[in-house]
């Protein structure tokens, strides 16, 4: 196959848009152009010009990947996913992610303890955060690491039991209702039933 043309793009800067004899136009890098020694009139052998299509494949979904980087932090998992779900190979998002990884834009210890810092704030326990570490897609080897970022559960249950308390934890429905939004918020009933317990001491002693 034949080299037609080999101009700059207008639109991207480092781009060059190489135009086959068939119409074909392959949008490459600087680097690619230079790798493979692109330039008008030149034959490109069959084998030559898939790995020229794959490479040029895989640089520009590392340029969405950085894109998509650059607007919100996401975890190597959930990038991959979002690059897929865009009309990228599997295995072209996973070397775009990989490519990221490797310089530092995509930190998944980072981004996981940034997480479990978010919800700690949030008034969230351990068992949320586990949970939006799993569906985001952060190994379960950071996990552990992520939640030492965590705030002393007994202070977040304090403070919400405050908040959220309408009348005596004597009151059995009350106390269900307060106990069930503490345990959908992620703590254990461990955690919930000592908060209560500190909660109904307080209001004897008339601290609260």
């Amino acid at each position: 196959m034949q080299i037609e043309e080999v101009k700059q793009s207008q639109r991207k800067q480092g781009r060059f848009l190489v135009k086959l004899e068939d119409g074909e136009i392959l949008r490459v890098t600087e680097e690619e152009l230079l790798r493979f020694g692109l330039r008008p009139g030149m034959e490109l052998e069959e084998g030559t010009l898939e790995a020229l299509r794959a490479s040029a494949r895989v640089s520009s979904v590392k340029a969405q990947a950085a894109g998509i980087i650059g607007s919100r932090a996401l975890s190597k998992r959930e990038l991959t996913r979002r690059l897929v779900r865009r009309g990228s190979e599997e295995s072209d998002a996973q070397a775009a992610a990989d490519w990221l990884e490797d310089i530092g834009a995509v930190d998944d210890a980072a981004y996981a303890a940034a997480l479990a810092r978010h919800y700690g704030q949030k008034g969230y326990g351990p068992a949320r955060v586990r949970e939006e570490l799993r569906r985001r897609g952060v190994s379960r080897e950071l996990w552990d690491s992520a939640l030492e970022e965590l705030p002393d559960p007994a202070e977040i249950l304090d403070r919400l039991i405050q908040k959220k308390c309408r009348g005596e934890l004597s009151d059995p429905r009350e106390k269900k209702r307060i106990s069930d939004a503490l345990l959908r918020r992620g703590f254990s009933w461990s955690e919930v039933r000592s908060a209560m317990g500190r909660y109904a001491e307080m209001g004897e002693d008339g601290y609260d």
